[in-house]
């Protein structure tokens, strides 16, 4: 054998066992190859693997994603609701005083749709608080985008609570606003809304 096989072959069989830690590494995931191989890839610093939080640890469990799935259905469903209460309010606003069963018939969708409204909101505040106290979900005092994602929660709480007030004020026929107020009334729901589902997905601080 020449001095070139010679050379040649540790190179291939170098390039082999590389080959296999690097699969092993990607199978098992960072930090958890064993032995002394596993210092040829240094492990990811602690603070990436920190930045998505316990909520991204699949120890938790299946019973963390039920709650998960759950509290986005319900918020989804809440806010479905409150999307088209004000649509109602428009159309209350814009009812003829002379039209008695038409007022009738918007403020009966109305109550009922207020009524179910509260209902969904209940379990979809009770779960995200599960997800924040019980599962550690943006839990800490570095987690700024829960911290502003709370506000907002409280801003759509007085926005439901509006909501009632102006139903109220529907049903004793003291309204005073015109249509146009409530179309931009609606508009902030969706504003929201949108700000909450950013700060979730995004996480900008």
């Amino acid at each position: 054998m020449d001095d070139s096989r010679k050379v040649v072959i540790p190179c291939f069989s170098s390039l082999s066992r590389c080959l296999s830690v690097l699969t092993a590494i990607r199978l098992a995931g960072p930090g958890l190859v064993p032995g002394p191989l596993s210092s040829c890839v240094p492990p990811k610093p602690a603070s990436t693997l920190a930045v998505h939080g316990p909520a991204d640890n699949a120890s938790m469990g299946s019973a963390y994603l039920w709650v998960k799935a759950f509290h986005i259905v319900f918020v989804a469903s809440w806010f479905a609701g409150l999307f088209y209460l004000p649509r109602l309010f428009v159309n209350l606003a814009l009812v003829e005083p002379a039209s008695t069963a038409e007022r009738e018939r918007l403020l009966l969708m109305a109550r009922k749709l207020y009524r179910f409204a509260g209902i969904l909101m209940l379990p979809a505040v009770a779960l995200g608080l599960v997800l924040w106290l019980v599962y550690g979900v943006g839990l800490g005092a570095d987690q700024g985008w829960m911290h502003a994602k709370l506000a907002l929660v409280l801003g759509v709480l007085g926005y439901h609570h509006a909501c009632g007030r102006l139903l109220r004020s529907f049903e004793r026929q003291a309204n005073r606003r015109g249509h146009r107020w409530y179309r931009v009334f609606n508009e902030s729901a969706v504003l929201l809304f949108a700000a909450i589902v950013v700060l979730v997905v995004v996480k900008p601080f």
